[in-house]
This record gives C-alpha cells, sequence and structure tokens, in this order.
C-alpha cells in the first residue's frame, strides 16, 4: 500500500468530546452528575464506556441496573457501528461536545443488538475483517494468517494500540503489484433519510481501460442521490471520519487510508446543513 503513515495516524487517533447523561427516569439515590469523555472515533461504544458504566451505577440501587444502552436525541445508538460513524451520521451538525442518554432499563429490542460481553464485541469485529477480505484477497490474506495475528489485531483495537494494531492489518492492504488494487472494495454507505440500514455492493477500484475509480463514481453507480443533481445546489454531504473527501479522490487510496479497523470504508450521506 502507498505509505502516507501521518493519515493512518490521524484516522487512529481521531477524537469526539462527549457528554454523558443519565437518563431523568432512572432511579437515583443521588443526584448524577455527568460524565466526560473523549471517545476514539475508530471503536465501538460497548468497548470504551466501562467507566460510564461505573460512574452512573456508583449512584444507582443494584435491582435498577440491567443492560446498558445508549441513545443520541431519542435515536438509540447501535453498539456495532464504530463511532466516528455514529457521529458522522447522527450528530455531525451539532455543536460539541456530542450529547449522549445512558439508559440502564426498557432496553429497545427492535433496534439494538445485545451485548453482554466483550467477546461478542470481538466476534462482529473479526467477521466484519474476514468479510472484508473475502471481498479484497479471495479471504487468501486473513486464512493464512495465525490465530495470534487475529488476536493481535482485536487487542490493537481494544487497547488503543496503533503500532500493534497496523503491524498486522498493513498485510490486509496489500495487493500484487501487477494489480493496481483490490478485487472488490469493502464499503458500506448509511444515509438518515432511508430505512435501509446500508448500501453495499461489489464495485472494482479500477475500471476495466485501466482507470482508478474514484469516489464520485462509486456514489454515482451505487447511491446516484448522494451526488448533487446538475441544475441544483449541494444537497448531501458525503462524509467519512468526519471528512468530506473530494469526490475525484481514487477508491483505492481511500480503502487503504481511511478505512475503519474493520477494513470497511463506512460512508455517510447525510443533507446539507441549513446556515
Amino acid at each position: 500500500m502507498t505509505d502516507d503513515k501521518d493519515v493512518l495516524r490521524d484516522v487512529w487517533f481521531g477524537r469526539i468530546p462527549t457528554c454523558f447523561t443519565l437518563y431523568q427516569d432512572e432511579i437515583t439515590e443521588r443526584e448524577a452528575e455527568p460524565y466526560y469523555l473523549l471517545l476514539p472515533r475508530v471503536s465501538y461504544l460497548t468497548l470504551v464506556t466501562d467507566k460510564v458504566k461505573k460512574h452512573f451505577q456508583k449512584v444507582m440501587r443494584q435491582e435498577d441496573i440491567s443492560e446498558i444502552w445508549f441513545e443520541h436525541e431519542g435515536t438509540p445508538l447501535k453498539w456495532h457501528y464504530p463511532i466516528g460513524l455514529l457521529f458522522d451520521l447522527l450528530a455531525s451538525s451539532s455543536a460539541l461536545p456530542w450529547n449522549i442518554t445512558v439508559h440502564f432499563k426498557s432496553f429497545p429490542e427492535k433496534d439494538l443488538l445485545h451485548c453482554p460481553s466483550k467477546d461478542v464485541i470481538e466476534a462482529h469485529f473479526m467477521s466484519c475483517v474476514k468479510e472484508a477480505d473475502a471481498l479484497k484477497h479471495k479471504s487468501q490474506v486473513i486464512n493464512e494468517m495465525q490465530k495470534k495475528d487475529h488476536k493481535q489485531l482485536w487487542m490493537g483495537l481494544h487497547n488503543d494500540r496503533f503500532d500493534q494494531f497496523w503491524a498486522i492489518n498493513r498485510k490486509l492492504m496489500e495487493y500484487p503489484a501487477e494489480e493496481n488494487g483490490f478485487r472488490y472494495i469493502p464499503f458500506r454507505i448509511y444515509q438518515t433519510t432511508t430505512e435501509r440500514p446500508f448500501i453495499q455492493k461489489l464495485f472494482r477500484p479500477v475500471a476495466t481501460d485501466g482507470q482508478l475509480h474514484t469516489l464520485g463514481d462509486l456514489l454515482k453507480e451505487v447511491c446516484p442521490s448522494a451526488v448533487a443533481p446538475e441544475d441544483g445546489g449541494k444537497k448531501n454531504q458525503v462524509m467519512i471520519h468526519g471528512i468530506e473527501p473530494m469526490l475525484e479522490t481514487p477508491l483505492q487510496w481511500l480503502s487503504e487510508h481511511l478505512s475503519y479497523p474493520d477494513n470497511f470504508l463506512h460512508i455517510s450521506i447525510i443533507p446539507q446543513p441549513v446556515d
């Protein structure tokens, strides 16, 4: 892969200042102070909120505590989506800190998956990495790795260790010199304006004539509504990791540098905020 290590570091160390407050109807023995945390964009809510959980449990009785879950302005937050994606999709136009409400009861079964342990997060993460490698290399790279390599990927994310993670992940970002990229680009496109969870299709990084496909090419093909109509103004923002990449950016470069640790490009299409 082309080694723009500064980009990889910037992506990894992206943080979102967040204020957690306990839902007003939760029963507490004394007032629950808000809890502030810098959330890592590339991680998962249930992986990095142990301190939040402990903070609020201190003011609650044991019998009033069941599975923790989070919401932002009435929308339950899916723990299996990376934190940066949740923020871009639901809160990118709101002021910081990001306000998240903490719940310990009335778990929204229809909206959220249960997350009883860190093992569940690891299983979800590894299944995404394997799916991405099936698209990129017909699973050859991930299958040639040893179990300890898989564990190192997970522990790198779990413990926020950039070098530990990338020592293994760089193998997943390589491709044969005679090819100009991966077989297919692992991506998911999310929109708040549709019921569909996300769009995911097979899309090659290189056109049949050898030209590199761009982000704009991908959007025109799989989500044309995201690209502004010719006669109108800009209707949507296309966001990855809180930035709007130029539509001329080669998809292969984006996949190598702006994918989340699960090896997917998570692309948010959000309505342009009105000034």
